[in-house]
């Protein structure tokens, strides 16, 4: 899946047997900070309730999910050099 695809999942608010669903999508995009050619990518998606990050390599393994709180201290950490 190219980083500008959107990738649909059912929501947790849908109900889980007659079919009364709501999808939300996920737009990931590759961090400014990825490598350029070998594939090394991570890639980021965000709501307004949470920041999602996955490996490009393996996007239909498990992602790491944060709350914005967390996504702004570790932005800082890795920002200052120490991470």
């Amino acid at each position: 899946m190219s980083t500008s695809e959107l990738a649909w999942f059912k929501s947790s608010y849908s109900s889980s047997g007659d079919g009364d669903c709501v999808e939300v999508a996920l737009d990931w995009r590759k961090s400014s900070h990825s490598s350029s050619g070998s594939g090394d990518c991570v890639e980021v998606a965000l709501t307004p309730a949470t920041i999602r990050i996955r490996d490009s390599k393996t996007p239909e393994e498990p992602h790491l999910t944060l709350s914005p709180e967390a996504w702004g201290v570790f932005v800082s950490f890795a920002a200052d050099g120490r991470g």
